[in-house]
């Protein structure tokens, strides 16, 4: 059987790859679950790791939730609504709140269909690219379910309350076009250009100071939920650590000396 993840490092950016093309990469399964948020905590433990690219093998990014193992009640949709719920928590949630919770800035590469959960998995991530065949479905309620990891919460924060709504109780495709209408991505390119723009974009994030991305990466997350004068508390807090950085330094340095920075993460 083939790895259920591919994953790949260039210089400062990695890419991790679902890989089960058969099942439209189908996020349900347990092996699945398990090699992607061992591939995150990778990245996590990583402190070469600068920005993470997350895309599909195949011709979609995912179907979601494995729709034969729901026919069958095996796997996480086995036994009593009591062992469910243990499935859900064990499984895909596990994924979602790792992928979300990763300080280094993640792109989704969006390379086909995202639907249920494989939608829910792509707005997890920071920043969304999307292939022009692109197609989101937050279209649980198609099978008789609602979004079990994360999307009723992740999905408003990425397009507002009225189009996740909308989403979300129609359970109808939303297409590259539309995505980017409404803001659920930051641009749309052709099939061949997108892994390429995301891993070049991600490759410009990564160039900067990494103690510097993480931490404006976690204030732009505190603002989702916190008061204003909370969250500038919590900037003076960060900035006074950056005032006294190597990378800081570095970064003025060069900007004087008319040279390119070389940060070392410190």
């Amino acid at each position: 059987m083939t790895d259920p993840i591919l994953y790949a490092q260039d210089d400062h950016v990695a890419t991790l790859t679902f890989n089960r093309p058969d099942t439209r990469n189908a996020l349900t399964d347990q092996d699945m679950v398990d090699a992607a948020i061992a591939a995150c905590q990778k990245v996590a433990g990583d402190p070469t790791v600068r920005a993470l690219v997350v895309t599909g093998a195949g011709s979609a990014f995912s179907s979601g939730g494995n729709l034969k193992h729901m026919r069958d009640r095996v796997g996480t949709f086995a036994g009593t609504p009591a062992q469910v719920r243990d499935g859900y928590r064990n499984g895909i949630q596990r994924l979602a709140l790792t992928l979300y919770n990763l300080e280094v800035p993640t792109i989704a590469a969006v390379n086909g269909p995202a639907y249920g959960a494989g939608c829910d998995t792509a707005m997890a991530c920071d920043i969304r690219i999307a292939s022009d065949n692109a197609v989101f479905a937050e279209n649980f309620v198609k099978v008789g379910l609602i979004s079990g990891d994360g999307g009723s919460w992740l999905l408003p924060r990425a397009v507002g309350l009225s189009r996740a709504c909308e989403m979300s109780f129609t359970g109808e495709p939303v297409n590259a076009e539309t995505a980017l209408a409404w803001g659920m991505v930051s641009r749309v390119v052709s099939g061949e250009r997108l892994l390429p723009e995301a891993q070049d974009l991600a490759a410009r994030i990564a160039a900067n100071p990494p103690g510097a991305l993480r931490m404006a990466k976690r204030l732009i997350r505190e603002g989702q939920t916190v008061r204003f004068d909370t969250l500038l508390e919590l900037a003076a807090a960060f900035q006074a650590a950056c005032h006294h950085t190597r990378d800081h330094e570095e970064a003025v340095g060069a900007f004087f000396e008319k040279r390119q920075p070389v940060f070392a993460g410190e």
